[in-house]
């Protein structure tokens, strides 16, 4: 059974920073892309960034470039979501998804199979 276990959410002040982890189970991550979404209340879900399997390719919105880093440790088979100079428009359930590609079209979550069950990152002002 696939699984993805996000950790590292929490609450920060505006420019504070935080760092998420996605662990997947069922798959190795040489195999698969890893992304990120987010959906805050009242708002449609929005991928955040992605990566791909080898590490080679990465991706992010445009309201995360500059700010966040994908980042991996195949040793540890985890994936990391650094999130620096946080922002209250940053605040949602932020989700690790796997999948077969990271590409340019990373924010459309059909292309993405598996979901984990998210982590609250809470940015006050």
């Amino acid at each position: 059974e696939v699984q993805l276990v996000e950790s590292g959410g929490g609450s920060v002040q505006a420019g504070g920073s935080l760092r998420l982890s996605c662990a997947p189970s069922g798959f190795t991550f040489d195999d698969y892309a890893i992304g990120w979404f987010r959906q805050a209340p009242g708002k449609e879900r929005e991928g955040v960034s992605c990566i791909s399997g080898s590490g080679g390719s990465t991706f992010y919105a445009d309201s995360v470039k500059g700010r966040f880093t994908i980042s991996t440790d195949n040793a540890k088979n985890t994936i990391y979501l650094q999130m620096n100079t946080l922002k209250p428009d940053d605040t949602a359930v932020y989700y690790c998804v796997g999948g077969p590609w990271c590409s340019s079209r990373f924010h459309y979550s059909a292309l993405w199979d598996y979901w984990g069950q998210g982590t609250q990152v809470t940015v006050s002002s």
